[in-house]
């Protein structure tokens, strides 16, 4: 058992306050010799102290909050453990094309991708989720939790505005390292969701395959793409270390033989759509722990000075009222 305000207990010196000070009630008589005994009276006012001692202490021990030990209890449920990387490059701030017959802009992609991320962060309850975004380096934005609150704050912070570069290798990298401090479940995943690419250097490409190979992660790759962007899908085949940066981390990604899958959205619809793709992807077996918090025992306490209280007061109103002479 633990305080949350271990401070209040310096208090408890004030529960002996019962046994120090008198009781003012009392009759004056001329000679002491004729009141009878009265056992039965003597012994309720020493059973008033110690209740009175006793709602005291409960007061300070609930003013100190303690609480029991928190207990780890593993459950089973349908998702996986993963990770959100998020591309922070200002060109992220841009809207998507929009409708041209209606001369209305797009949804902004960053809000975009905050609402419908949201949506389903909220639609898997089972799921272990942690976010890292990236610029020109990674940016930890929280580790692989349960905690939904963690998540979206750091969801909110990713799909804010960066700046104009775009350093995929650091997000993979610092994503696949999340996995280090946190068992496997039986499914992991990492979501990268980028309007864009960079060139990957020899070593960084060995290190993100080493790390996605040897952990068994799954990568699931978001293009958010501006109509006049070469489709990584396309026909048109480019030479081994040429072409757009897109075509070429595609290609670099499908080397890694690991479970990978690309999509391309240029609207919100079709990024929902690849969003929902992966959600029914990822709904295997999994188990988790859970951190469940110790017992307040503070409510139980007050809840027996209570009744302690009522008790009191019901004995106080049982008197035995003198006979007087006239």
């Amino acid at each position: 058992m633990s305080f949350l305000h271990p401070w209040a207990l310096l208090l408890l010196p004030l529960a002996l306050l019962p046994f120090w000070l008198k009781s003012l009630q009392g009759q004056r008589y001329s000679w002491l010799e004729m009141v009878p005994e009265d056992p039965f009276s003597d012994n309720i006012v020493r059973l008033l102290k110690w209740v009175t001692a006793t709602i005291i202490t409960c007061l300070i021990l609930a003013l100190a909050a303690p609480q029991g030990s928190d207990k780890v209890v593993t459950r089973v449920g349908k998702g996986a453990q993963t990770v959100m990387v998020i591309d922070r490059s200002v060109s992220m701030d841009h809207p998507f094309a929009g409708d041209a017959s209606s001369g209305r802009a797009g949804e902004i992609k960053s809000g975009a991708a905050r609402r419908l991320i949201t949506q389903f962060i909220d639609s898997r309850p089972d799921d272990m989720m942690g976010v890292v975004a990236f610029t020109n380096s990674a940016l930890y934005g929280v580790k692989i939790t349960s905690n939904r609150h963690a998540i979206h704050a750091a969801i909110n912070a990713a799909t804010s505005a960066g700046i104009n570069q775009t350093n995929i290798g650091a997000g993979l990298t610092q994503a696949a390292s999340l996995f280090d401090s946190i068992q496997s479940s039986g499914s992991r995943a990492i979501i990268l969701l980028s309007d864009g690419a960079g060139k990957l250097s020899p070593r960084v490409k060995a290190r993100i395959q080493e790390e996605l190979k040897s952990k068994d992660i799954k990568l699931y790759w978001i293009v958010l793409r501006e109509p006049d962007d070469v489709s990584i899908f396309g026909d048109r085949v480019f030479e081994e270390d040429r072409g757009p940066a897109a075509i070429q981390l595609d290609r670099f990604f499908k080397s890694l033989k690991i479970t990978y899958k690309a999509y391309e959205a240029d609207n919100p619809t079709s990024l929902q759509m690849a969003i929902q793709d992966i959600d029914s992807r990822e709904k295997n077996t999994i188990q988790y722990a859970v951190t469940v918090p110790g017992r307040d025992y503070a409510q139980d306490l007050i809840v027996v000075a209570l009744v302690l209280s009522l008790g009191m007061l019901v004995i106080k109103n049982f008197r035995v009222h003198t006979w007087e002479s006239v």
